[in-house]
């Protein structure tokens, strides 16, 4: 048999047909991005590429590469004995490394000699990552973008939510990028994605959409914590009509006590992100609310917050940014309860 190399563009076409995806790359490049659905099988693990990266500086690239041949012999033995002897012989597996060199090469052979159906992502990685930032313009422009605008605590991610269970299509950036997108979003316990796994996320959930069909999102800055949004969908969505979503005061602040519930867990950790608000509202103001929050008068700072400070901010954001905002269309949710959310998703996809 042969192994048979696919360019980055068809292996993308055909990633259904494979049984396994094996990315043959380092622990820790497979944890910064990796190809949908792919295992983790190391032909180096980290602390071995380091030993190998070291020796052909060091030492010279023949030393380097008998070490590492020794090494990358022995990792897939390993990787043959734990997952492969109980495959059929039909079992057709896409494998790349970082380029499509040495790593994913070493174990293609051997998968082939035994006589499996490889396939070789020619170019690695890095020319699948390179697809994907070639295929993001073009995919964000398919689609007709509704755009879920509301203050803070409206209710967007849980209008998104339900939306997405009446049968909608929705992309929810929040979700994908692990932050509630303001400074004071992160999500104790949860890393945010590197960049390229962010815009891979994006990239896959707009592969699953039908162009015939609109697709809700919410009115996103340029930045979700860390990662920025393509800019390619940034554009579109600012362009897109908008939905005006309200809802009443108290149940705004009582939504965000119940979505950012480690606030009232943890009142250091409020005290904390509320630091980064200092160079904005003032050390004062901000000293004021921290004291509060410590006090137990979480509910009162929170609508502090929402007032003086998040409201305007959003309001002035909003007009600059999406063109339709002066057209969008006011729906109101009569509390922040999924049955509350749910009616108005029914209204908005029946509209």
């Amino acid at each position: 048999m042969t192994v048979q190399i696919l360019p980055a563009h068809e292996a993308i076409a055909r990633l259904a047909e494979f049984d396994t995806v094996i990315d043959a790359r380092s622990e820790d490049e497979f944890a910064e991005d990796r190809m949908p659905g792919a295992v983790n099988w190391p032909s180096l693990h980290n602390a071995e590429r380091a030993e190998i990266g070291t020796l052909y500086k060091q030492v010279n690239p023949f030393e380097a590469k008998k070490r590492g041949a020794a090494l990358v012999a022995a990792n897939i033995a390993r990787h043959i004995s734990r997952e492969v002897l109980d495959k059929p012989k039909g079992w057709k597996p896409l494998i790349y490394c970082w380029r499509g060199g040495k790593r994913s090469g070493s174990l293609s052979l051997i998968l082939d000699q035994i006589g499996f159906r490889v396939h070789l992502l020619d170019g690695g990685y890095k020319a699948y990552r390179g697809e994907v930032l070639a295929q993001l313009p073009a995919l964000a422009g398919r689609f007709q973008y509704r755009v879920v605008c509301g203050p803070t605590g409206s209710g967007k991610t849980r209008l998104l939510q339900a939306l997405a269970a009446e049968g909608a299509q929705v992309i929810d950036l929040e979700a994908l990028a692990h932050h509630r997108s303001s400074v004071l979003g992160l999500v104790p316990g949860q890393n945010q994605p590197s960049q390229k796994e962010f815009d891979n996320r994006v990239w896959q959930a707009l592969r699953g959409f039908d162009p015939a069909r609109p697709v809700f999102v919410e009115s996103e800055s340029k930045k979700v914590g860390n990662v920025a949004v393509p800019e390619a969908l940034i554009l579109a969505m600012r362009a897109s009509a908008c939905i005006h979503l309200e809802l009443a005061d108290e149940e705004r602040v009582a939504l965000l006590l119940e979505d950012y519930d480690w606030f009232v867990q943890q009142p250091e950790f409020f005290c904390e992100r509320l630091s980064a608000l200092t160079e904005l509202r003032g050390r004062e103001v901000v000293g004021g609310w921290q004291a509060r929050v410590r006090a137990g008068h979480i509910p009162e700072v929170v609508r502090e917050l929402l007032v003086q400070h998040y409201d305007p901010m959003y309001a002035a954001s909003i007009r600059r940014n999406f063109a339709e905002w002066p057209q969008a269309q006011t729906v109101c949710a009569q509390n922040r309860s999924p049955e509350a959310m749910a009616a108005v998703a029914r209204t908005l996809i029946s509209a």
